[in-house]
């Protein structure tokens, strides 16, 4: 669109940085390298979800606007969730009447609704609400469902969510994402693409919606209280930590610890099938996303 020509990243950071100091407790770290912004947009089409007039994009945290001005180039809807006041002045000054194109809402990313027809989420996340904005994608998703999430995060995160940097990598983050999402790392992005430089290197991560026919029928809740419970103390033996009631376990309907315990005395001395022979004396990170809703799925039937 010719209307932003004039327009890119380090002058959309330069002019809100003009107003106001970049506030740690945001995590307000702004993107100003345009060939990472260009991949964001990128990755879409090569996973055949192009950006196009019937697209309709969520971006958490638009801050300057520097993401928000491709994702508007592509002619796409775009709906902005932004809490800091003087960012979201900002983005009005520089994207004045789009109409329903483009909608600025002033609002904490965590609470509230989002659109129900978002087609994609793209966005540069503050590192701080990472694992919350991803239990919301994933709560909206089952209701409504989204094509494609691509997400800019920290590094180390970015690893946990994809849990392929081996058995380290595993735990309740990436086990949880698993349920719904098969997730992709594409490049690492270092800190001086950011105005002010974070202390840690960023990386693009795609999550692309699956279903997985062994989840037909699993307890969601259980599957994440399990998993959580036994990564919470990773150098145990599994066997150790499910003689233990997990935390919360009373948020999961009809579970109480009674009921847990008598549940895991009928299966602690039998074989499951599909569980690796001596599961109960691994410890969490042995155990691949398949073999927890095994077990999720035996203890509930218990």
């Amino acid at each position: 669109m010719t209307l932003f020509n004039d327009l890119d990243a380090r002058l959309l950071v330069d002019l809100l940085r003009d107003r106001m100091r970049p506030q740690k407790s945001l995590g307000q770290h702004f993107l100003v390298d345009d060939q990472v912004i260009l991949r964001s947009i990128q990755i879409s089409s090569e996973f055949k979800k192009p950006l196009d007039h019937h697209s309709h994009v969520l971006e958490i945290g638009p801050g300057p606007g520097s993401l928000t001005l491709e994702i508007l180039r592509s002619d796409a809807k775009l709906t902005a969730l932004e809490i800091d006041n003087e960012s979201v002045s900002h983005l009005k000054r520089v994207f004045p009447d789009l109409g329903e194109r483009f909608i600025l809402n002033e609002q904490d990313a965590l609470i509230g609704n989002w659109p129900n027809d978002i087609s994609h989420i793209i966005s540069n996340l503050p590192y701080q609400i990472s694992s919350p904005v991803l239990e919301k994608i994933q709560n909206h998703h089952l209701i409504n469902p989204i094509s494609i999430i691509i997400l800019l995060v920290q590094d180390e995160f970015a690893e946990r969510m994809a849990m392929k940097r081996g058995y380290d990598s595993r735990g309740p983050l990436g086990m949880s994402l698993w349920l719904d999402f098969d997730v992709y790392l594409d490049r690492k992005i270092p800190s001086n693409c950011f105005s002010p430089a974070p202390k840690v290197n960023s990386r693009l991560v795609i999550l692309i919606p699956t279903k997985r026919k062994e989840l037909s029928n699993i307890n969601r809740k259980l599957f994440r209280i399990i998993t959580k419970h036994c990564f919470s103390n990773r150098r145990r033996k599994i066997r150790t930590s499910l003689s233990r009631s997990p935390k919360r376990l009373n948020r999961v309907k009809g579970w109480h610890k009674e009921k847990w315990i008598n549940a895991i005395s009928k299966i602690s001395n039998k074989t499951i099938e599909g569980m690796p022979e001596g599961w109960l004396d691994l410890r969490p990170e042995d155990l691949d996303p398949n073999h927890w809703a095994i077990l999720t799925n035996t203890i509930s039937s218990n």
